[in-house]
């Protein structure tokens, strides 16, 4: 890792999400060689500048994604066979037969005034679970379950946070975006241990060798169109619900996939409470500075902002504050995305519904023609 007053070639060591959150780190020499992990790009391929702080692991392991990149090169990534199956793969491996993956690195993608640690967690499948963007992992933790003596625990379900190549480029790892789930005693205030989420823990305590018990990919909802590659693709994010978000990303701005060029719009909404409970922002605002034209980035910070009416910044404020271009994008075709907790979208369609209303539409009408158009895509836990 770098620290803030460094900025020479650096190992990538790259974080993640699911239901329950990690980081990466970047950098460059001056001859433009750039690590990733074991693998090395030289020459002009990419010009990225990195500049991370790190902090004690319980803290916050490392307060940096640093993903400035100088030039509009991008990353090569193989193998390219992976483009080219005409399905996405699913439940290639299935909870009575998991595969074993190994734990590549747990970072903290959280600073410390956030409220909970969320990390980003690369594992190695060794290529041998492939899966495309939007898809999911599931995990099995290890222990017996408390409810059926003698089984092994049930399957939880994790939003992939990488592309199908991974946050190696290589197409050797998948990524997952975890918030640590922890129990506080309401009368005591004091964490109890025993009723902490069991898999998300262990996750975010797992060390770099670990096992891991790996199910799926599945999931086909939340799948990147890629017909037309000058769509519009409006993303809406509370917490870990940013993981698929950051594949799409990667793989429209990122990687040098030779069958897909984006040249469309992206815009993504990610609410979380504070700044310090941001995810991948530094990747994100990079490509905000190198990709103007194609990608907005809009933030609800609950504890930090105010909505119009002087109350807390959520999602659904943002999606009003911007209602009528959002509806003329999706009456133009646009794709739209939920994901994150289930309790993000009674406000959200609220909030669109009203804006329907004022605009003389009725949301419901509206609303069964996205579904029937294929433009409404929603995963929430």
């Amino acid at each position: 890792m770098a620290t803030a007053a460094a900025a020479s070639r650096v190992a990538v060591s790259a974080p993640v999400f699911g239901s329950d959150g990690g980081a990466r780190s970047s950098g460059i020499k001056g001859n433009n060689n750039v690590s990733f992990g074991s693998k090395s790009w030289v020459g002009g391929t990419l010009a990225w500048e990195s500049s991370c702080s790190v902090r004690p692991r319980r803290a916050s392991k490392v307060l940096c994604m640093s993903v400035q990149q100088a030039s509009r090169s991008k990353v090569s990534v193989a193998p390219l066979h992976l483009e080219s199956a005409k399905e996405p793969p699913l439940n290639t491996y299935k909870p009575k037969e998991p595969f074993t993956a190994t734990i590549v690195s747990v970072e903290s993608l959280v600073g410390p005034k956030a409220p909970g640690e969320t990390c980003h967690i690369v594992i190695d499948h060794g290529g041998n679970v492939p899966y495309w963007e939007g898809q999911s992992y599931g995990v099995i933790p290890p222990g017996e379950n408390p409810k059926k003596p003698g089984a092994p625990q049930n399957v939880r379900l994790y939003s992939i946070a990488s592309t199908r190549y991974g946050d190696n480029f290589d197409g050797r790892t998948g990524s997952l975006c975890v918030r640590r789930a922890v129990y506080y005693d309401p009368e005591t205030g004091k964490e109890d241990p025993s009723k902490n989420g069991v898999c998300s823990n262990f996750l975010c305590n797992s060390k770099p060798g670990d096992k891991i018990q790996l199910t799926g990919p599945s999931g086909k909802i939340m799948l990147l169109p890629e017909e037309d590659p000058n769509a519009t693709h409006i993303m809406i994010a509370t917490g870990t619900g940013v993981a698929p978000f950051r594949g799409y990303l990667r793989r429209m701005f990122m990687e040098d996939v030779p069958n897909y060029r984006f040249g469309g719009l992206a815009w993504l909404f990610l609410g979380v409470a504070n700044s310090d409970s941001l995810l991948y922002d530094e990747e994100f605002t990079s490509y905000l500075k190198q990709y103007p034209d194609n990608f907005r980035y809009d933030k609800a910070l609950s504890r930090e902002q105010k909505n119009r009416s002087g109350g807390k910044m959520y999602v659904q404020d943002k999606i009003e504050e911007y209602s009528d271009e959002i509806f003329k994008l999706l009456d133009g075709g646009a794709h739209i995305y939920f994901c994150g907790l289930k309790g993000m979208m009674p406000g959200i369609q609220d909030t669109l519904k009203k804006v329907a209303e004022r605009r003389g539409e009725s949301w419901d009408q509206k609303l069964a023609q996205l579904k029937k158009n294929k433009q409404w895509h929603v995963e929430v836990y």
